[in-house]
Parts: C-alpha cells; structure tokens; sequence
C-alpha cells in the first residue's frame, strides 16, 4: 500500500512539474482588461506581434511583444511589471514623477529603456546601460553599471 501511495505521489509531482512552465499563446482580447487599456493608453499605434500567457506554480503572468521589438510584461490582473522599449525611450507616462524628476536633474541627457517594478520597488535601465534602483518611496538605493 505505501509502494502505491509513493508511486502516486510521484507520478502527481511528474504531472506538476511538467503544466508549471507552461506558455500559451492568448489573442490581444484575452488579456487583462487593465492591460488592454495600459497598453490602448501608452502604446497607442504601435502594433502587436503577440501575446502569450505564462503558468508556473502558482502566478499567472502575460507577455506582449510588439511588431518594433519592445516588451511589456503583466501580472494575473493586468498591473504591468516590467516595460522593455529595447534602444527607444519608454513612454514618459509610465514613469513615476519622483523618478523622472531625479532623472532630469542627475542625467539630463539620459533616456530611460527599460523600467521594472516590484515589491522592492523600481528598477530603471537608461540608454548608457546604467541602472538605478528606487525603493517604494521613490529614494535612490543602488546604482549598477
């Protein structure tokens, strides 16, 4: 009996392991509704290449990539978490004003490509390959080249 309820365990963690990187391809209107109009809202016009949806354990996460290469990633509610414009500037109304006000005056001629957040808080790529760390209260905590 213990031999069967091992082999079942087993073969029930084999099955897991396997559906937890599992990415599908979902159409635009699939997405999170607050995806949907971040993306009508700060990509208007920019064409999307695809969409796909990415299950591991426990979180569900989207994925949009655009026809000119940039990449906007979403939670399971559609709140974006990271926003990859490659060698073009991300849209200055995704970030926040603290952090572009630090921007202006510390790299003035800097162009921001890249910007992640999460629970630690922000993290900013400019064009020069430099990367600033901001908590939630918007302080510089790390630079990184």
């Amino acid at each position: 009996m213990k031999k069967l309820v091992v082999l079942l365990l087993c073969l029930i963690s084999i099955q897991t392991i396997i559906k937890a990187d599992d990415d599908k391809p979902v159409a635009v209107n699939e997405l999170p509704k607050e995806a949907l109009a971040f993306i009508q809202k700060h990509f208007a016009g920019t064409k999307i290449s695809y969409a796909k949806m990415e299950s591991d354990f426990f979180k569900k996460e989207y994925e949009v990539i655009f026809v000119n290469g940039q990449k906007a990633e979403f939670d399971k509610n559609g709140t974006w978490k990271e926003i990859d414009c490659k060698y073009n500037s991300v849209p200055a109304s995704i970030i926040p004003e603290a952090i572009k006000k630090h921007l202006t005056e510390q790299f003035p001629e800097q162009t921001v490509i890249k910007i992640e957040r999460d629970k630690k808080g922000y993290e900013v790529k400019l064009k020069n390959k430099l990367e600033l760390k901001f908590n939630h209260a918007f302080q510089l905590t790390d630079i990184d080249n």
